[in-house]
């Protein structure tokens, strides 16, 4: 095999691809970069299992073949070459690659490609197609919330629910709630779904889908897989297995207090009151909501207290109620209105945190237990 290509058209791909590649692969093959050259075009190939990537970039192909490179070398070394084109060549015999750029030349260890795992396209008549702004917003408003322990899987997962045109994706860790609804600009799509997605899959969809012009997403799912095309990428993973909790028993019908809090004060106060609480395992910070005013404050034995006032308007009666810190600043990240409604029914039942009209997204948070 040998081409030639672009050097940032190459480093582009093997960036995207290396999100399929394990710190621990299962076995050494996992750990490489498939390398496809046919018809001026690589296809480039990585998969741990349970995710494949494949992209594609235009080249000029002198001689065609696939070969397997080391995933971390190959990649450290094209993003450090020296040139704006990269000259690649493989030696079947001796199982190596010779990679050229500008002054600099490299000589890899290769690995036979009929080793390596091809990923086979997922085949469905379940498909749908999404903008990447649509997209994003659901991931990233809601992915946050998973659970990061793989002690229950299900709760690394994202719930994606498909009904006609409107989609929702909630995800929990069993402590707090975040779901947000979108409805599809297509309305001729008449699919009813519940799929449960790996946090991290869609995190790094997120990462990748950052461009200013929103592009279309095709999305293709069966009962164990789902995949994602865009321009020249294809990704696909494992679903989790499993059954979501009825997430809806979790949102109170209604609340009996209802404060509406500047986002930009609240996210600052809390922010330097957790400074305390921060070394503690649990971050505690209590919150005293009166008529006109939050006390925020916190206290660690070992280190000192804080407190700072906030106005804020109330609509209901006064409540005193503790959270673990990080869990509110998580959500204000995503709330895109200057203010924000803040819901309680009592300092031991969930609240809620929603931007002001907005009734498509919505988080909800269960409070500590207050030490009387």
């Amino acid at each position: 095999m040998k081409f030639t290509c672009p050097k940032n058209e190459i480093t582009k791909a093997i960036q995207i691809n290396t999100k399929a590649i394990s710190n621990k692969p299962q076995m050494p093959i996992l750990s490489g970069i498939y390398i496809h050259a046919e018809n001026n075009i690589l296809s480039i190939e990585t998969t741990d299992y349970d995710i494949g990537i494949i992209c594609k970039i235009t080249a000029n192909v002198q001689e065609e073949g696939a070969i397997v490179v080391p995933g971390r070398y190959f990649s450290d070394v094209i993003k450090t070459l020296p040139g704006d084109t990269i000259e690649l060549s493989s030696n079947n015999e001796q199982n190596t690659i010779t990679i050229k750029s500008n002054t600099a030349k490299f000589n890899l260890l290769s690995m036979s490609a009929t080793d390596f795992p091809k990923i086979q396209k997922l085949e469905s008549d379940n498909n749908i197609t999404i903008r990447s702004n649509i997209l994003t917003d659901l991931i990233r408003k809601t992915s946050f919330a998973c659970s990061s322990e793989m002690v229950r899987p299900i709760f690394t997962g994202c719930l994606l629910e498909l009904n006609n045109i409107e989609l929702t994706m909630a995800a929990t860790n069993t402590h707090r709630l975040a779901v947000k609804k979108e409805i599809m600009d297509n309305n001729d799509i008449t699919v009813s779904s519940k799929l449960i997605i790996p946090a991290k899959i869609l995190n790094d969809l997120s990462s990748l889908l950052n461009a200013d012009i929103p592009i279309n997403i095709d999305i293709t799912y069966s009962h164990n897989q789902i995949s994602f095309t865009y321009e020249n990428i294809y990704i696909v993973s494992r679903l989790i297995e499993g059954q979501f909790p009825d997430y809806t028993n979790v949102i109170p019908p209604n609340f009996d207090t209802v404060a509406t809090i500047q986002t930009h004060d609240l996210q600052e106060a809390i922010d330097r009151v957790s400074l305390i609480s921060r070394s503690n395992q649990y971050n505690i910070i209590n919150l005293d909501f009166t008529a006109e005013n939050l006390l925020l404050s916190s206290n660690n034995p070992e280190i000192g207290k804080a407190e700072e006032n906030i106005s804020i308007k109330l609509n209901g009666q006064p409540i005193n109620i503790s959270f673990n810190a990080k869990y509110i600043l998580d959500v204000l990240k995503y709330i895109d209105t200057d203010e924000l409604n803040f819901s309680f029914n009592q300092p031991t039942t969930p609240a809620s945190i929603k931007s002001i009209n907005d009734d498509m997204f919505i988080y909800v948070v269960t409070p500590v237990r207050q030490n009387k």
